[in-house]
């Protein structure tokens, strides 16, 4: 089964899609916090915690080892449904493997984001035990974005951490909502989604008749209100 995910900073939508069942957890950026206005990280973060029971990843934004660690560590205290979302490199290409290391070591749920091939699923793995729960999120659409098929990185990793109980892969970045069809058959334990998407999601199901007279319908609708005459 494919959990899905909402990924989603604004409190009055987290707090409408919290409520369905579909819904599975939620997971925030600092750029989806900024755009949801959000001024305190920590304040807003906690905030969005206390709405859910569901997992919440929330993500570290200091850009060395050190400062990763520290942020880490304060913001697995925010909630028992919290997980630690961390970049498996910097913004210098250098590989995080010593912030995965340390904070698994201490038992903390981490997402470990922007991952785009098996290689680095594979210097995940070598880095985290078998115990502590693990997402390792693959950026299929920014894959996909740039020319380069993001199945086969999927295929791999999966393959690799069938060994890992406690380890799940997550499909990001969608850009449609057939991408949770492809992630269901690829074995994907999550999917994160907007909420755009996921309302698309659940209107999963219509015939092709059914799309073929609403698609028609609304082009009716729209030459309505355009009053065009030939």
């Amino acid at each position: 089964m494919t959990k899905i995910f909402c990924d989603i900073a604004d409190i009055n939508l987290i707090k409408r899609f919290n409520k369905k069942k579909i819904v599975k957890g939620f997971t925030t950026n600092p750029s989806l916090m900024r755009k949801a206005g959000a001024k305190n990280y920590s304040k807003y973060s906690k905030e969005i915690i206390k709405i859910t029971n569901k997992p919440v990843s929330c993500e570290v934004f200091a850009d060395d080892i050190k400062n990763m660690i520290l942020q880490g560590n304060q913001i697995s205290k925010w909630g028992k449904n919290v997980y630690v979302k961390v970049p498996i490199t910097n913004s210098e290409g250098k590989f995080m493997g010593k912030v995965i290391k340390t904070l698994n070591e201490r038992k903390i749920k981490l997402n470990i984001t922007a991952v785009y091939n098996s290689e680095q699923t594979k210097r995940i793995l070598k880095k985290i035990n078998k115990k502590t729960d693990v997402i390792i999120s693959i950026f299929a659409g920014r894959m996909a974005d740039s020319g380069k098929d993001p199945i086969p990185q999927f295929k791999k990793s999966l393959k690799l951490a069938k060994k890992f109980k406690n380890v799940k892969i997550l499909w990001a970045s969608t850009r449609e909502p057939y991408n949770y069809l492809q992630a269901k058959n690829l074995g994907c334990q999550i999917i994160t989604a907007p909420p755009s998407i996921i309302e698309k999601i659940e209107n999963f199901g219509k015939s092709f008749e059914k799309l073929t007279t609403d698609t028609v319908k609304g082009f009716l609708i729209d030459t309505k209100k355009s009053k065009f005459n030939l």
